[in-house]
């Protein structure tokens, strides 16, 4: 009787122990959750949790459960270090974010000097990765394209396709829509075409009249806009209301409903580019149906959001540690990584490689790949 009693002390001895060295890994997913860019967010958190889910479901990470923290910058550089010090505060080494290259760049610098993993999935600004590598940073990382890879496509595209018709490029002024035409401009006119006016815009305004009337005196005929879609919608709208129409072409932020909801039908035939449909690859099949089965499309950034959590528990488990250093050493070395993307790999800077663009078209409220 008394060995009995002895063995059960011992067995629950070992669960109780095995229990205690379990722990909650924290994930913080960064990204605009309020304000005009909300969207992206949602996408941010809606991939994450999915994939959090998933993970825990399957066992976690070596027996450890992942939790999500989701935290707010409205795309703000100030915030965006708020946040940063925050999420180092809370000894957090994880961060699946920020979504603008305006607050990753800065809110690098923070988990850099902490030795925090920042993994964004969505800034495209090659300044993040680059200022990283100069600075020995390891821990800044991408699990997106760079906006000079961008420009390389669609820069010679545009001066193929547009050379006899008069160009106009704008930006936003941020990091990632200057950046973006930037890009795009220097590869055009390396393609031997010249815009009839580069310009920038304040972003946020409500009333962008003034600007589309210049762009009528001019006589635009094709715009390219490095921006997000609130203010394109609002340009094409405001277009449309003094009988102008043109051209309109973009990047990556017009992937989704709210740009036609801003615009309506004067977004018809807005053409942007983003990466090959992620939702279309084999990989994703499964956790599309899965996101659909709750009414929700996973367009946008949400799958990359979901492969971020992948990379960050993938690193993890290879690491063997919860060390920010090692976990991007342990991604960069160690071959591919499967995600719902398909197979991605990082280069010496933290970057992703083997990029792919696609041309998309908005069409009666919904975009596709053109033909």
């Amino acid at each position: 009787m008394k060995a009995t009693i002895g063995c059960g002390v011992l067995v629950a001895a070992l669960v109780w122990g095995a229990a205690s060295r379990a722990e909650e890994i924290k994930i913080a997913v960064v990204g605009p959750m309020t304000g005009s860019l909300a969207v992206i967010g949602e996408q941010q958190k809606r991939g994450a949790d999915l994939a959090i889910q998933a993970i825990n479901a399957a066992g976690g990470v070596a027996g450890n459960k992942l939790v999500l923290d989701v935290e707010d910058d409205v795309c703000d550089p100030k915030q965006a270090v708020s946040v940063a010090n925050r999420i180092v505060g809370n000894q957090i080494k994880l961060v699946a974010g920020h979504a603008c290259s305006g607050s990753s760049i800065p809110a690098s610098a923070v988990y850099a000097d902490a030795g925090v993993l920042m993994m964004t999935p969505a800034s495209s600004n090659p300044k993040l990765t680059d200022e990283a590598a100069d600075k020995g940073w390891t821990t800044i990382m991408r699990l997106y394209g760079r906006d000079d890879t961008q420009g390389k496509y669609i820069g010679p595209w545009i001066a193929k396709n547009y050379k006899d018709k008069k160009i106009v490029i704008l930006h936003d002024k941020s990091a990632y829509g200057k950046g973006l035409a930037d890009a795009v401009k220097a590869n055009m006119n390396a393609a031997g075409v010249q815009e009839a006016l580069y310009d920038g815009i304040n972003p946020g305004e409500k009333d962008y009249t003034a600007e589309v009337s210049k762009l009528k005196a001019l006589g635009a005929e094709f715009v390219y806009f490095g921006g997000y879609h609130a203010e394109a919608g609002l340009i094409l709208r405001q277009s449309a209301d003094q009988g102008f129409k043109f051209q309109l072409m973009m990047g990556d932020s017009i992937a989704t409903p709210d740009f036609w909801a801003i615009s309506g039908p004067a977004g018809e035939g807005t053409m942007f580019t983003f990466p090959s449909d992620p939702r279309a690859r084999p990989s994703a099949k499964a956790v599309v149906d899965q996101f659909k089965a709750t009414g929700y499309d996973p367009e946008g950034f949400t799958l990359f959001s979901y492969a971020v959590v992948q990379a960050l528990a993938e690193g993890y488990k290879r690491a063997g540690k919860l060390d920010g250093p090692a976990i991007a050493k342990a991604l960069r070395a160690g071959g591919p990584v499967e995600t719902v993307l398909g197979p991605v790999e990082f280069d010496e800077k933290g970057d992703l490689k083997n990029n792919a663009y696609d041309i998309n078209i908005w069409h009666a409220g919904k975009y596709a790949k053109m033909q």
